[in-house]
């Protein structure tokens, strides 16, 4: 998540120097075929290429609230696992009580501290990429490279889980699901030994039910990609609108009114290429708005801070546990908040 109040313009032209460079250069040619050339035959009426960038920037503005509800539906997800974290550890910290200290210190840090690997592990299950995820260009991709975010989720659990728990999620193709029901064999296991009652169970069990339902929606919406009819079309009319602007802007500045200013209208004519680039870039940068909004779990600008959640979870748990070398707050890197 991108947490600077204003943009800077060097990573807007990350995103943006090809299509500039590709506007510029396409401008200019058709400027130069019409006046130079005398080619005026190309040139096309501006009302009905009016109606067909209305038509796009309503279809844009619908692609761009859904894609945006994608992420604020995840966001909120991340919120409720960050809130009922904070219950398990208060229910574990209070329920599990028993006559020997030592045993409920430890079933205490076993249980929180899978409940990390857990949310870890999913963290990082969510950020592996699909097949249909957004494919941005070299310049851009070089960022989440030096920001390394991806890895094997499993590894997220090492600190977390004991050997022997560890060596079993290397086996597992969802190791999150089987932390999840590690613990509730744990407070199975308590139950047996009467160290917890059923009112207690049941109240642990449904936490655990909510960390599952938690974990089902993030992963409903990292593999339903965006319905394609709205995000391809949508790229596919922004692009017929901008490669047809040119032609409709030839002859809009100029004015037979500019003919006795004397050499000020040869320039004003001119002001068709910068006019042309800059309606061309508000759109194609409309349209690429969408896009990024559409996988909020993917590790991008504009994803969910999943990292920062997790050690916000982590940070609130471990003191919890009385815990006193707590980790760092994760920082942005790049004014990208992960």
């Amino acid at each position: 998540m991108y947490i600077k109040r204003n943009i800077g313009w060097g990573l807007i032209l990350r995103y943006a120097w090809k299509n500039l460079i590709f506007f510029t250069l396409y401008a200019t040619g058709i400027f130069c075929i019409y006046h130079f050339l005398g080619w005026s035959f190309i040139h096309i009426p501006f009302q009905p290429l009016s109606v067909i960038g209305i038509a796009v920037a309503f279809y844009i503005g619908f692609k761009n609230s859904q894609s945006y509800d994608r992420f604020w539906e995840g966001r909120k997800i991340w919120g409720g696992i960050v809130n009922y974290s904070r219950t398990w550890a208060i229910q574990v910290l209070s329920f599990v009580r028993s006559d020997n200290p030592e045993y409920d210190k430890k079933m205490h840090t076993q249980m929180i501290h899978r409940h990390i690997g857990w949310i870890n592990a999913l963290r990082v299950q969510l950020r592996q990429p699909k097949s249909w995820a957004l494919k941005e260009n070299r310049m851009v991709e070089k960022v989440f490279d030096k920001h390394d975010e991806r890895n094997i989720s499993c590894n997220e659990a090492h600190n977390f889980v004991n050997k022997r728990e560890f060596i079993d999620l290397k086996k597992r193709v969802n190791p999150a699901t089987h932390l999840v029901k590690n613990q509730a064999f744990d407070v199975c296991d308590l139950k047996q030994k009467q160290i917890i009652d059923g009112f207690q169970e049941d109240q642990m069990q449904s936490v655990l039910e909510e960390f599952y339902n938690l974990q089902g929606k993030c992963e409903r919406i990292k593999n339903t990609p965006f319905p394609r009819q709205y995000g391809y079309f949508s790229k596919v009319f922004t692009w017929i609108f901008v490669l047809l602007l040119p032609f409709g802007l030839l002859d809009v500045f100029e004015d037979d009114s500019m003919a006795s200013v004397g050499t000020i209208e040869a320039w004003y004519v001119f002001l068709m290429i910068p006019f042309s680039v800059l309606i061309s870039w508000i759109f194609t940068t409309m349209e690429v708005v969408g896009d990024n909004s559409e996988d909020p779990f993917e590790g991008r600008i504009n994803d969910v801070p999943m990292t920062a959640l997790c050690r916000t979870i982590e940070i609130d748990l471990r003191d919890m546990l009385n815990e006193e070398e707590l980790p760092e707050a994760v920082t942005p890197k790049d004014n990208i908040l992960y």
